[in-house]
């Protein structure tokens, strides 16, 4: 009985330490998301023509998340019976968004990010491959600075 108790006390442990670091990730990523909100990064080729081009070069972001014990448990059970696995589509929208920012911290300066793609690889447990350990995201773009002899634009 006490074996059982001390299960669910770990499970209980871990589901609020687990809850509470990524409220503070989502945190983190919407303050550094405002930031960049002035700095388009978009998935086609082809930038604002009427602007002279000035600096392109790849500019990329990278971050590995890792899974928690509970919420590989839930969603374990969600398997069983089927259904959305939630707790995996927050960590995939956590790592999409930190790879994204990193990408664009990256690209200080740039007028716009061209080309932009993003990645995502698992990264498998110990257990000769068994359940997802963590999810890994790429994102990459290419950055185009304005020339250097560039008039910049007026605020709004």
């Amino acid at each position: 009985m006490i074996d059982l108790l001390v299960f669910v006390a770990l499970l209980v442990l871990g589901y609020v330490a687990g809850s509470i670091a990524e409220r503070r990730h989502f945190r983190s990523i919407e303050e550094r998301e405002k930031r960049f909100l002035r700095q388009p990064a978009v998935t086609f080729a082809q930038g604002d023509e009427t602007q002279p081009p000035g600096r392109c070069r790849l500019v990329s972001g990278s971050v590995v998340v890792s899974v928690d014990y509970f919420k590989r448990f839930l969603a374990g059970l969600r398997m069983i019976f089927g259904g959305r696995v939630s707790s995996y589509e927050s960590l995939l929208d956590r790592a999409r968004r930190e790879a994204l920012l990193r990408m664009r911290l990256q690209a200080a300066g740039a007028r716009e990010i061209l080309g932009v793609r993003v990645e995502t690889a698992t990264i498998y447990g110990r257990r000769r491959g068994k359940g997802l350990g963590s999810v890994e995201a790429f994102a990459y773009g290419t950055g185009v600075w304005p020339p250097k002899d560039a008039v910049p634009p007026p605020a709004p």
